[in-house]
């Protein structure tokens, strides 16, 4: 017959605490956290076949290995330059500006994840550095790698001193709730940067602006831009002075109540004109500037910008003595050299509300002053000539982008005469070109991304050619957070 012990307890003799203490279907063993269990054997079977073995809350373990996972730092987010330790996962928050998370020495085993806290890696980047000369999958030793994907997650792992730390995980896909709006730009040079809680998308060419989810909150998905057309370039007359580009169309559009960011006179607030994202891709295009002329010769008319439902026009360009009207519109009229009187070419054409530009000024002759009229701008014709070249048009100034720039400016005329010198007309506040004074030379290009028209070239023609046109912008901005 099999012997047995039956009890429910069993007692220490020097001072009567439990060693395995049985109530109801619990089974204790031990007698307090500072008396350790030690089992001994060559092999150690916790649980039965199904069962459970359950860390108790607030415990730790040791000498089980790593299961591949890290521990995640929820409780220091890091906003500057740190060293990472192995094991632990990072949230990292560039919104701040771009920094470094140092890795640790290799070690066979080790492992770090990082995340992008707040989808701005793509705008402010972060750096990670190997220790020493280690490798980061294989590369150059010590050489870091750049994450600069919105939302990108990484997980790394120290493999050998050939290959370095691997990137076991790259996810690059942005999981947003569905409470904002969630996009993203492509295109070289283009940038998307955040203004509290908006995100302005900022193309200064080609590309696109991807909408990844759109808000569950519909007003939301009502966007701010600017639209801005590439100016047009100025002209050069045979013995006279050419007139000055008109400036590109100018277009905007304010989301009220959302966004009440300060914009120039010429927004449409929504409902007027109002742009509503849905999650897919647009295309944007940004018109390039006109080309001044280098002859006696009128200036090409700049290219269109385009966003989705909104296209803002060219600017004019200047035109030379012997042009014959009507003289080319575009989204501010050129200007043009001397005429019995002459208008410039018309703006905002084709016609949109609130207008995308104006007219070009009135070229006038004097028996001794022949000067070109300004381009038109944003907010005013341009001037008239004489006496000497006429100004540009102004343009219009916006805090889209977080800070106030003007933009959309004319160019000034061109300066000629039959007797002495006369000068050429200032550009227009917002990118516009100066045009060329008597026998000053070429006339001024206007300021790139800005949609200023280019100055008028002044006589002699053979040494003052007309300024080419600015090219223009496109600016989006939408509430994410």
């Amino acid at each position: 017959m099999t012997s047995k012990i039956k009890v429910d307890n069993i007692n220490k003799v020097s001072d009567d605490t439990n060693i395995i203490k049985k109530c109801g279907t619990t089974t204790t063993i031990g007698s307090g956290a500072s008396n350790p269990i030690v089992v001994d054997g060559s092999a150690v079977t916790l649980g039965r076949c199904g069962g459970t073995v359950a860390l108790a809350s607030g415990a730790t373990q040791t000498g089980f290995g790593r299961t591949g996972t890290v521990d995640w730092q929820t409780g220091s987010i890091k906003t500057a330059t740190f060293t990472a330790a192995n094991g632990e996962g990072y949230f990292a928050n560039t919104s701040g500006g771009a920094f470094t998370m140092n890795l640790p020495a290799g070690s066979a085993g080790a492992i770090v994840s990082v995340v992008d806290y707040t989808n701005t890696f793509q705008t402010n980047s972060l750096t990670i550095t190997p220790n020493g000369s280690d490798k980061i999958g294989g590369g150059v030793g010590g050489a870091s790698f750049i994450a600069n994907v919105e939302g990108q997650s990484l997980t790394f792992v120290y493999v050998d001193g050939t290959e370095g730390w691997k990137a076991v995980l790259d996810s690059t896909t942005v999981a947003v709730g569905n409470d904002s709006l969630c996009a993203s730009v492509t295109g070289t040079g283009n940038t998307l940067t955040i203004c509290g809680n908006f995100k302005i998308a900022t193309f200064t060419g080609p590309g696109s602006f991807v909408v990844n989810q759109v808000s569950g909150t519909a007003a939301e998905n009502v966007v701010g831009y600017m639209v801005v057309a590439g100016g047009g370039g100025g002209s050069a007359a045979p013995s006279n002075g050419g007139g000055g580009g008109g400036a590109g169309g100018y277009r905007e559009g304010r989301n009220v109540p959302i966004d009440n960011f300060t914009a120039s006179p010429l927004v449409a607030n929504a409902p007027t004109n109002a742009v509503t994202v849905t999650a897919q891709s647009y295309p944007i295009t940004v018109g390039g500037g006109g080309t001044g002329s280098p002859n006696p010769s009128s200036g090409t008319r700049g290219s269109n910008s385009i966003f989705d439902s909104i296209t803002s026009t060219g600017g004019g360009g200047g035109h030379h003595c012997t042009a014959s009207p009507p003289f080319s519109p575009g989204g501010s009229g050129g200007g043009i050299a001397y005429g019995s009187p002459s208008a410039g070419g018309s703006g905002n054409s084709p016609p949109v509300s609130p207008p995308q530009g104006n007219n070009g000024g009135t070229g006038n002759r004097t028996p001794v002053d022949y000067s070109g009229s300004g381009g038109g701008g944003a907010s005013a014709a341009g001037g008239t000539s004489p006496p000497g070249g006429g100004d540009g048009g102004a343009g219009v100034s916006s805090s889209i982008t977080a800070a106030s720039v003007t933009r959309a400016g004319g160019g000034g005329g061109g300066g000629t005469t039959n007797g002495p010198s006369v000068p050429g007309g200032a550009g227009g506040a917002g990118g516009g070109a100066a045009g060329s004074a008597t026998g000053g030379g070429g006339a001024a290009a206007a300021t790139v991304n800005t949609g200023g028209g280019g100055g008028g070239g002044g006589s002699p023609a053979g040494s003052s050619a007309g300024g080419n046109g600015g090219s223009g912008i496109v600016v989006i901005r939408y509430k994410f957070a």
